[in-house]
């Protein structure tokens, strides 16, 4: 704290104003501890506090400085730290959170930072490749990484002359990120995941290499590797070390991006996942909404609501087929994801008829009442990983009459029995 304040207090001090440390750490003090205010936030808004006390211009203290003192990526050691920093853009990831612009990692020849320039900022883009002079950005900590935070007070500049980019121990790669449990992963922060490969997605957008499913012993996670990355590409079934890869959340669930500060080691072991198949038999009593024909963004195949995707806005959607059943065995009930192969193998309408029957109609909802006039009512088993509330159908075996020994499996199962005050 008292750093940090003394850091405030320079920079005060090269416009010819003495503020005391001691105030402006009383202020920290207070808005970190006592409202739990983020220490960036915090830092933020004590320096416009005495801004405003000591009738300063924001853009003479933030901006028309001299010219600025830079600090390298290595002297980067100190959370809260303020800094201006000539330095490339690598690499940009693709951003799910609404409040962050811009995020990916920024290299100059001592290393290698991650770096989020956040909405509210209202600075431009910047582009892959290009460097730049960020002032006035603000060092953040997460996980034991240093991170670099651009917020209203910074600003960019870009730059004629590129900056090379060393690599040393100071890259994300050098310095190899925890082995963590898949149970254990959480947003933002660097990890390495040892893992088995058990589901690959048709995957169209040229910037994806490839995305899919990862477990191991504690659960499954999805993932994506970035044609960026120019990674080797992974094969179901196999179990592969994936080493400083970034993780992220989107609608609550981590995932895990693989970039060029990450490596792929294949494993000559078969890692056993938490998740194996399921197997399941009921009737199935529902076919929900989002159900049918559908379409999907190209980028990141999230069925689309509306026709804008969650991640990418309005797009230009592909169709699909799929089925989001519930089957009820008498004594339990079950959430079913089924693809489009099995969909269409299951209702015998191919997705070329599907589209043709909306068109017909001028209503894609007949593609869905005709699935549930097919298919709700009858009995089905089937097979696939848990993940979740859902089954993910990889077989499913309609069953036209009850065999003896599904009888008397169904019968053997108890009933519960409703409670009684």
């Amino acid at each position: 704290m008292k750093q940090t304040a003394e850091s405030i207090r320079d920079r005060f001090m090269k416009l010819g104003i003495d503020v005391p440390v001691e105030d402006i750490e009383s202020r920290l003090d207070e808005l970190i501890k006592k409202f739990k205010v983020p220490s960036n936030e915090a830092q933020r808004s004590v320096t416009n506090y005495f801004l405003k006390k000591y009738s300063i211009p924001k853009n003479e203290f933030y901006v028309r400085q001299a010219e600025p003192q830079l600090t390298k990526i290595v002297d980067i050691v100190e959370n809260g730290q303020w800094a201006n920093l000539k330095a490339k853009v690598i690499q940009l990831w693709e951003n799910t959170h609404e409040s962050i612009s811009q995020v990916g990692l920024l290299g100059d020849e001592t290393g290698i930072i991650k770096f989020t320039i956040w909405k509210n900022a209202e600075l431009p883009l910047l582009e892959q490749g290009e460097s730049y002079l960020l002032r006035s950005v603000v060092v953040g900590e997460y996980n034991d990484r240093f991170q670099v935070q651009v917020n209203k007070n910074s600003s960019i500049e870009k730059l004629s002359e590129p900056i090379e980019v060393g690599g040393g121990d100071f890259t994300p790669a050098a310095r190899e990120a925890e082995l963590r449990n898949i149970a254990d992963l959480t947003g933002n922060q660097w990890a390495t995941v040892r893992g088995k490969v058990i589901q690959l997605w048709e995957n169209s957008h040229e910037s994806i290499e490839q995305a899919g499913l990862i477990g191991d012993e504690t659960g499954v996670i999805k993932f994506t590797n970035w044609a960026s990355s120019e990674l080797p590409d992974m094969e179901e079934g196999r179990s592969y070390l994936l080493k400083n890869v970034v993780v992220n959340e989107w609608n609550g669930k981590a995932q895990v991006q693989l970039n060029r500060s990450s490596s792929i080691e294949e494993l000559d072991e078969d890692i056993e996942v938490r998740t194996s198949m399921s197997s399941y038999f009921g009737a199935m009593v529902d076919i929900q909404t989002g159900s049918g024909l559908i379409k999907r963004c190209p980028a990141c195949k999230r069925a689309l609501v509306k026709g804008a995707c969650a991640e990418h806005g309005k797009v230009k959607g592909e169709y699909d087929l799929r089925i989001k059943a519930v089957l009820d065995s008498g004594t339990s009930t079950q959430d079913a994801l089924i693809n489009r192969e099995l969909t269409e193998e299951l209702s015998g309408i191919s997705l070329d008829s599907a589209i043709a029957m909306a068109a017909d109609a001028l209503d894609p909802g007949v593609v869905l009442d005709k699935l549930k006039h097919e298919l709700v009512g009858r009995y089905y088993t089937i097979t696939g990983h848990k993940l979740d509330r859902y089954i993910l159908v990889e077989s499913i075996t309609p069953r036209t009459s009850l065999d003896r020994e599904l009888l008397d499996q169904m019968l053997a199962e108890p009933i519960a029995q409703p409670e009684v005050e």
